[in-house]
């Protein structure tokens, strides 16, 4: 299967099953499933031949023949156990190394997609996690939890009908009958039990993920806002309910395997009752049906795993519908980002603002507004604040009060007011302040088209740099090629001296390329900024939304910092536009705006 080259692709393909659709995201090989289906086969057949040639050494042996006579079977006893294990093994590495390889290309190309799409995801960040983490790997795992192990179990059932046909053919056709009880209609009934289950599933783990980062994140807002217990109580009935549909999908799963043993008990009855009376007409030697007998005990390996390959398939194809969600924009109202509408934040050319962290910037702890409701005037920015006086002599009214996480309301027609408040042209400075909640960030935020409501969307080329945005745990060098992936050393070195980290750059053990902690946890607050503006810098953006560049820094250090990213729009023509509650040095800003 080949890899689309781009999301548009994907958006055409069939809309009725989401797996096959996200299914060629996987780049997978046929050549690397045939060997590990291979491997396998190879494997389950040791252990059926170890079945019956065992059989067959056991009661031929009971009649006392020339030792000779046994010794072919003996070496094939133990070859066979000796070759299941290490198959088994060899086909463990194919299965999973298609498997690894498949997560990913798919992880690749979801990230890659959600950088091509349209405006922002409409999910919660915590439920985004869940669903580049543990949905990518339940579509990965369709591969080796459902393919292999449904291709070797084909062959090897009908390799054992063969064979126990042969010696028996009305054995071979109980066995055929046991083989698909337990290896069709079992996983059918298990399929369709588990299609509700799954589906709950996906959903309950998506909340889980979502409310337990909100509270890890935002519990000093949650707990000013009076919020923080509620939170607490419904992620704790999350959990229970998540609890619940893990209970029910065992349930699933141990009615499979009861139904599984119970076809391979038929088997080996049908068999024994089959056989007897063959052997009493002279059809069926007595050696021959301890094979026939036996063998089954075996076969029925393939079979086992397949309830649980049935269930797995619709865990995948529900975990690559909500994959889908967020690449065709279906994903549905979200309460954290206010059910944003799939195009909001379209630029006028189609492309849409990205940040210096290669995602949306979050939201302060408030409320993210919403459409526009009527001929009014625009209300309270995210974080609580408003916007004050708008041109034309128009005014900014609060939303309806609600807590934090609800969706807010901009109240009236917001473009007007973004136009005359903000007008970033090549090369000027923007400064806009204001104190903690007056809607700074909001404001920034709508401008790089990351919100509805305000503004017609971000010129080409807009970089937005989120007061919290994220520093991977990966080297200096390749935490700054987040901005551009062709930054050179040099480059990366003269950036991080121009925002004063030259010497900090000197200290470190591997200079560019030192390790930094998970979210740059072993670096400073004011470190951590200059880091932030430096890939700004290197972002060659043609619009540079900075919010809060001189947090965590003394008042010398803050002015240097605000008087680099100037220096910069003027060197590059660049528009730059900084939101700060400090007043700005004299002579950087050409416009000042507060709030």
């Amino acid at each position: 299967m080949t890899a689309p080259t781009a999301s548009s692709d994907l958006r055409g393909r069939d809309r009725r099953d989401p797996l096959r659709r996200i299914l060629p995201l996987l780049e997978v090989r046929p050549g690397r499933v045939a060997a590990a289906i291979g491997l396998g086969t190879l494997a389950l057949a040791c252990a059926i031949g170890l079945a019956a040639v065992a059989a067959w050494l056991i009661a031929r042996a009971s009649q006392m023949p020339p030792v000779l006579t046994l010794s072919v079977a003996v070496v094939s006893v133990r070859a066979f156990g000796i070759g299941r294990g290490v198959l088994r093994y060899l086909e463990r590495l194919a299965s999973h190394d298609v498997a690894l390889r498949g997560m990913a290309a798919l992880r690749a190309r979801v990230y890659a997609g959600l950088a091509d799409a349209p405006g922002t995801p409409a999910v919660r960040r915590g439920d985004l996690l869940a669903r580049l983490g543990a949905d990518v790997d339940a579509v990965g795992d369709v591969v080796v939890r459902t393919v292999i192990p449904a291709g070797i179990a084909v062959v090897t059932g009908l390799g054992s009908v063969v064979l126990v046909g042969v010696l028996l053919p009305e054995a071979g056709a109980a066995l055929a009958g046991c083989l698909v009880v337990a290896g069709v209609v079992v996983p059918w009934l298990a399929a369709r039990a588990a299609a509700s289950v799954e589906a709950d599933g996906a959903a309950a783990r998506g909340r889980v993920g979502a409310l337990a980062l909100e509270l890890l994140e935002e519990a000093p807002q949650l707990r000013v806002a009076g919020r923080f217990r509620q939170r607490a109580a419904e992620l704790h009935d999350a959990d229970h309910e998540l609890d619940r549909v893990n209970d029910a999908g065992a349930r699933v799963s141990g009615l499979s395997a009861g139904l599984g043993a119970l076809a391979q008990g038929l088997a080996v009855l049908a068999a024994l009752a089959l056989g007897l009376p063959a052997v009493a007409a002279g059809r069926l030697a007595p050696v021959e049906l301890s094979v026939v007998v036996l063998t089954p005990l075996a076969v029925f390996e393939a079979t086992a795993g397949l309830p649980a390959a049935a269930v797995q398939w619709h865990r995948s194809r529900e975990a690559a519908r909500r994959l889908l969600g967020l690449l065709d924009g279906g994903s549905g109202p979200s309460p954290r980002f206010g059910g944003l509408p799939a195009g909001a934040g379209i630029g006028p050319q189609g492309r849409r603002a990205t940040t210096a962290g290669g995602v949306p910037g979050p939201t302060t702890g408030g409320r993210v507004p919403g459409p526009a409701a009527d001929g009014g005037s625009p209300g309270p920015a995210a974080d609580g604040g408003s916007l004050g006086p708008a041109a034309g002599g128009g005014s900014l009214r609060p939303a309806p009060a609600g807590p934090p996480g609800d969706s807010g309301e901009w109240v009236g027609e917001a473009r007007p007011v973004v136009r005359a408040v903000i007008d970033p042209r090549p090369g000027t400075v923007t400064v806009v302040t204001g104190a903690s909640g007056s809607g700074k960030t909001t404001l920034l935020m709508q401008v790089a088209g990351l919100l509805p409501g305000l503004g017609s969307g971000p010129a080409p080329g807009t970089l937005f740099v989120a007061e919290d945005a994220h520093v991977f745990g990966t080297t200096v060098l390749e935490n700054l090629r987040v901005a551009r992936g062709d930054v050179t050393q040099e480059e990366t070195r003269e950036a991080l001296g121009t925002v004063g980290l030259g010497p900090w750059l000197d200290t470190l053990p591997d200079g560019l390329g030192t390790m930094l902690g998970p979210d740059a946890a072993n670096v400073s607050g004011g470190e951590r900024r200059r880091l932030l503006v430096a890939r700004a810098l290197l972002a060659r953006a043609e619009v540079l939304l900075v919010d809060e560049p001189a947090e965590h820094l003394d008042p010398e250090a803050a002015d240097d910092l605000v008087r680099v990213l100037a220096r910069h729009a003027r060197a590059t023509g660049s528009a730059v536009v900084l939101a700060t509650h400090r007043t700005p040095p004299d002579g950087v800003a050409d416009t000042t705006i507060q709030l």
